[in-house]
């Protein structure tokens, strides 16, 4: 009568363990029971490690001694569940939902959890608010249309082009010395290169500033060079970049160099965090937890890897390629994200509430662009935790990868930027999340009674500035540290208050999670 019958499909025995003390039953389910009409299966042979460790935590979890809870099961076999957490949206048939049957999932919500989805709705944003995606969102394509193919390629040159002004001007005098880099790489200086390069640089990055002024909108929109000259560009680029070649200036050309770069500054807000090694990182459209993403600085090798070609469709499949940051904060020399947590009640009205906590995932090698292995480059727990640690790793760094946020304001206050985290870091984050999902807000279903707790990882620059990499459904709640092991716990304790608590009495307490946007 009181309708507190739950169903819980995948890795929760926190969810499981905290509806029970509430006084809720639960309705297990089997591999052949039906949720809603669709049969709950697991594809055996689909299943990574990640999802049997999960599946091992949840037997381990779901202890009943004494049998009490299998037997209040069974008294209520054949009723419906009012409270319904699965693992992945597709566990239930949305048609079937009674009004009065809360869920976990919202419908169509791929068009931020996917890699594709946010990389295309994102570009929408200046329709629904005065934001531009590019200053908390790496730039990005996807490589599956022919035009896609063409900015990419554009963007690419464009880039490399800037790049080369940038070690010019780093590197400084008429013939220039070598950049100096996080790790020393292995490279020889050839032959300092002609002046007509760095020439060439500069015509090409005056005519994309004419053309960001719209000064160019009567004129000539000729390409900037041809794609044979493209080609020798290139391979001189790499010279410089990669290789270690010099480069030969005039004044005059360093003169022009710095006010170029100056004024691009101003209209392109991620020309700091770029760097100047063209580094781009390809990912797989719609997998997960690193699988298939590899960093490349070579435009060649994006070919190769996706099957296309420039001005072709990609072969295999969907792919998404970002400019990777070759900027980031560093901590003890070693490149971290963050995953943020954040829960949507609403998505019409819009209901956004943002949680207070969040870990750090640590790389285990240092962070070095002249070697571009996911050891140093990639994050994720599932990557790292099968990677080596790197010899004199400085012991400050956790042994298991992973921080908490007070301990990095912990460590922002010992290197003088105390500030940081509730200045920049906090207000950008949430303002990332909420320009996200308005981004993609008539995309996604908007079912009454529906909720869905998410994850967003973000990367910092070294301004501290955060930047969206990835928004993430069913985050993983299996612990894989001290700090994880809690707040995992207190995440789904606090959602839990959101989403039952909270919707029947809003004066409720609801622990670490803040209301920070409602329509």
């Amino acid at each position: 009568q009181e309708k507190k019958i739950f169903a819980v499909q995948g890795p929760y025995p926190v969810i499981r363990s905290l509806l029970r003390a509430r006084g809720w039953v639960e309705k297990k389910l089997s591999s052949t029971d039906r949720l809603c009409g669709q049969r709950v299966l697991h594809k055996l042979e689909e299943k990574g490690s990640h999802e049997e460790e999960e599946e091992k935590e949840e037997k381990q979890c779901d202890e009943d001694p004494e049998g009490i809870h299998n037997l209040m099961s069974r008294l209520v076999r054949n009723q419906m569940p009012y409270f319904i957490w699965t693992n992945t949206c597709s566990a239930i048939n949305h048609w079937l939902l009674q009004h009065d049957q809360v869920l976990n999932h919202y419908t169509r919500a791929g068009a931020i959890t996917t890699k594709v989805g946010l990389c295309l709705n994102l570009r929408n944003l200046p329709w629904f608010e005065q934001a531009d995606p590019h200053t908390f969102f790496p730039r990005c394509y996807v490589l599956e249309a022919k035009d896609e193919w063409e900015d990419f390629t554009e963007d690419f040159h464009l880039t490399a082009a800037r790049n080369l002004l940038k070690i010019a001007l780093e590197r400084g005098g008429d013939t220039l010395r070598e950049t100096e880099q996080p790790l020393k790489c292995s490279e020889r200086p050839g032959s300092p290169l002609p002046p007509q390069l760095v020439e060439k640089a500069l015509q090409v990055c005056e005519q994309h500033l004419a053309r960001l002024e719209h000064q160019d909108i009567d004129g000539d929109s000729s390409p900037y060079m041809t794609s044979a000259e493209w080609d020798c560009f290139l391979q001189d680029y790499y010279r410089v970049a990669h290789e270690g070649a010099g480069l030969v200036l005039s004044r005059a050309q360093r003169e022009r160099g710095q006010a170029l770069l100056q004024c691009l500054a101003e209209r392109l807000p991620q020309l700091h965090m770029e760097g100047d090694r063209n580094v781009w990182i390809l990912k797989p459209g719609a997998k997960s937890r690193g699988r298939g993403i590899v960093c490349t600085a070579r435009l060649d090798e994006v070919v190769r890897l996706t099957g296309g070609c420039p001005g072709c469709p990609a072969t295999l499949g969907k792919w998404v390629v970002q400019k990777y940051i070759e900027r980031p904060l560093l901590i003890f020399g070693t490149k971290f994200d963050i995953r943020q947590w954040f829960l949507v009640t609403d998505w019409n009205p819009l209901t956004i509430w943002f949680y207070k906590e969040s870990y750090l995932r640590f790389c285990s090698q240092p962070f070095c662009l002249c070697h571009l292995d996911c050891a140093r480059h990639l994050c994720n727990v599932s990557i790292q935790k099968h990677c080596r640690p790197a010899q004199g790793r400085p012991p400050q760094l956790p042994p298991d990868h992973i921080w908490s946020c007070h301990q990095l304001q912990a460590y922002l206050a010992q290197v003088g930027r105390a500030d940081a985290w509730h200045q920049v870091m906090v207000p950008g984050m949430k303002a990332a999340v909420v320009g996200a999902l308005r981004s993609a807000q008539e995309q996604v279903g908007s079912r009454k009674g529906s909720f869905e707790l998410y994850g967003a990882d973000f990367l910092f620059g070294e301004d501290c500035q955060p930047w969206l990499l990835e928004i993430n459904a069913s985050p993983t709640m299996v612990p894989s540290s001290v700090v994880t092991s809690r707040l995992c716990a207190r995440v789904q304790q606090d959602t839990l208050r959101v989403v039952i608590d909270h919707k029947h009495n809003p004066t409720c307490p609801t622990g670490a999670f803040e209301l920070i946007y409602k329509e």
